[in-house]
């Protein structure tokens, strides 16, 4: 597995991480502990040394799983953590310092650690990213010893950008090759920042796997069901923002560009081709998926042709779509 400097953490990390929404489940479906814990035991064993997880995840219980597994190997993992999305009412107003205490508290028990290696801000409305005692708080944490360092998860440019204003370590972002916009201003103020990029949403909610066609459905209690148009949370977090049956147009194309059914090694491999990336964390709900994502960092670099082919057909189909909104 090869490893990245992760920004001014100093860190190295798998280039491959583990992403938790669906940690040892299917979307819809209860938590599983026993697949969860083969899941992060592939992980292990692959040489991935990143874990991405977040105080909802499967209602505290991905935590949980992960807070069990450093037991058993210590010192191997370098954990991100996120924090915010349980407030009710999910406002600007309901983000204050004595919130993101509590909430670091609650990670450090669940995750039975006594400083967390990261803490990100989990997708808070835009207006938070400005505030100044939010990002105060999290630095007197750091001082007090709670965490490491801090970042934050955005679904805007913008916002990452905002936040760089301020002593972040680490910015999730989706990135994929859906969603080229990061790479104008946000990769390139990180790399001059020294701040370290977690590119999620890889696949694109699935899409990029280049499996599913216009006749695919998905589950009742699946966020590709009930989210396209952002009924629960921001819509670029469900097919990246695209349109499903517009997304399944592009990625046909690019099954043409790559002259494969196959997209995820070259989905992967597409964000790994950036320097500003630090790791990619695609989700696995069983384990093969976990073998299946660290095979794919392992394909070749793309040619200049590929990546150009990648940007014309994210141009034609979806720059006028994705571009404006996020």
């Amino acid at each position: 597995m090869n490893t990245r400097i992760f920004g001014k953490t100093g860190r190295a990390v798998s280039e491959i991480g583990l992403g938790t929404w669906q940690l040892g489940t299917v979307w819809g479906q209860p938590f599983n502990e026993v697949e969860a814990e083969k899941i992060l035991e592939a992980a292990y064993e692959t040489g991935i040394t990143f874990i991405d997880t977040a105080d909802v995840y499967n209602g505290n219980n991905s935590e949980k799983a992960i807070g069990r597994f450093l037991k058993k190997h210590p010192d191997h993992f370098f954990v991100t953590t996120k924090c915010g999305r349980a407030l009710n009412p999910h406002t600007a107003e309901m983000y204050t310092p004595e919130a993101i205490e509590k909430f670091v508290d609650g990670s450090l028990s669940r995750l039975q650690l006594e400083k967390l290696d990261m803490i990100l801000l989990h997708c808070p409305p835009t207006p938070v990213f400005y505030r100044d005692e939010i990002f105060g708080k999290l630095d007197a944490l750091k001082k007090a010893g709670k965490l490491a360092d801090y970042g934050v998860s955005i679904e805007k440019v913008s916002e990452g950008l905002a936040a760089m204003e301020y002593d972040i370590a680490g910015i999730e972002v989706i990135y994929n090759m859906f969603r080229l916009k990061p790479e104008e201003e946000l990769f390139p103020k990180a790399i001059e920042k020294n701040v370290g990029i977690i590119a999620r949403v890889p696949l694109a909610s699935g899409i990029l796997t280049g499996r599913y066609t216009k006749a695919t459905t998905f589950g009742e209690k699946d966020h590709r069901t009930y989210n396209r148009e952002g009924a629960a949370f921001d819509k670029g977090e469900t097919f990246s923002g695209v349109p499903y049956d517009l997304g399944i147009d592009a990625a046909e194309e690019l099954k043409k560009l790559f002259g494969t059914e196959d997209l995820i090694p070259y989905a992967l491999r597409y964000i790994l081709m950036n320097p500003a990336v630090s790791v990619v964390i695609p989700g696995a709900s069983k384990v093969g998926q976990v073998y299946s994502n660290v095979r794919a960092a392992e394909s070749p670099a793309l040619t200049d042709e590929q990546m150009a082919g990648v940007k014309a057909i994210y141009d034609k189909y979806l720059k006028a779509e994705i571009h404006p909104q996020w």
